[in-house]
């Protein structure tokens, strides 16, 4: 898959998904869709389904903060292939691209450089200068240009009280803040995942009997609530069961955060490799013992409640 930065990079013509999708959840599914289904659908001339969205981020750009995304780039990038995208499209956000209103936006972007034969967006698509254009907006200045403008219905589920809720990110983020794991997965489709490599920590866990893989993420990964997991990991195409901490391991003095995980029934050497490890249940949160003893009789009932599946 094809990730363009630069104007020269991108591959034309194209039909595009505009948003950030950070999560690629099944709300943003369900606005992909359009592209995808009549990608399948053609014959000839070759258009290629894209996603675009910008870097840095709209909100980092005008607060000059990082966010934490779901998906960094190289997951965004994993998401979107599995699903038939075949380019990511980052469009540099500047000043120059924040003053272009609407019908600027969609002439000089979208038909000039991305020669867009169809959009798709969610309904609350807002765009251009102090996001004046709407979704409304855009299928109209886009039919100006023979170009169809897919206007996508939020995508809802039920939440824990069986209300309707909208799908979106900040819900999804606040959903693992909040240790539910279940809600957060149904909302994105799929677990919620984290890949990174394994790195040398301080092998305080094979001194108690429970050696562990201590996982490098990208900076800007979102990390759910602090405590224990039960998880998958994914070593060489094999699914194995563990129990994974995040946190700052009080009862031996830790001090930075970190991601560790212990695979059950497993033995060998992962330092170096890159692994993947999917969220199912959040068993405890983060406390401090009162001694190494009583720490290591914690965790051996937390591995013993993933074995049994609770």
């Amino acid at each position: 898959m094809l990730v363009a930065s630069s104007i020269e990079q991108i591959r034309t013509p194209t039909a595009i998904a505009l948003g950030n999708f950070d999560g690629i959840h099944r709300g943003h599914q369900s606005v992909l869709q359009p592209i995808i289904d009549s990608f399948q659908s053609l014959q000839q001339p070759h258009v290629y389904p894209s996603v675009v969205s910008f870097t840095p981020h709209p909100r980092e750009f005008f607060t000059g903060g990082k966010l934490q995304l779901l998906t960094p780039v190289a997951e965004k990038v994993e998401q979107l292939s599995s699903l038939g995208i075949e380019q990511l499209i980052l469009l540099q956000f500047n000043r120059d691209l924040a003053s272009l209103s609407p019908q600027q936006f969609v002439e000089q972007i979208l038909v000039r450089q991305l020669q867009a034969s169809q959009i798709t967006v969610g309904s609350d698509f807002r765009f251009g200068y102090q996001r004046k254009g709407t979704g409304k907006d855009l299928k109209n200045i886009a039919s100006g240009f023979g170009i169809t403008v897919h206007l996508n219905s939020l995508h809802k589920c039920q939440d824990r009280n069986n209300q309707a809720v909208r799908v979106s990110s900040s819900l999804i983020r606040q959903a693992l803040l909040d240790g539910e794991i279940t809600a957060a997965n149904t909302m994105l489709g799929r677990p919620y995942s984290l890949t990174g490599k394994v790195v040398t920590g301080q092998q305080l866990g094979r001194t108690i009997g429970f050696p562990t893989a201590n996982l490098e993420l990208p900076p800007d990964k979102f990390l759910p609530r602090y405590g224990v997991y039960s998880v998958d990991v994914l070593v060489s195409q094999t699914v194995v069961k563990g129990v994974m901490n995040i946190g700052c391991r009080p009862t031996v003095a830790g001090e930075a955060p970190t991601i560790e995980v212990h695979l059950l029934n497993w033995s060998g050497d992962l330092y170096g490799q890159t692994i993947k490890v999917n969220l199912l249940k959040f068993l405890r949160p983060e406390q401090k013992f009162s001694s190494v003893e009583a720490l290591k009789q914690q965790i051996a009932k937390d591995c013993q409640a993933v074995l049994n599946n609770l």
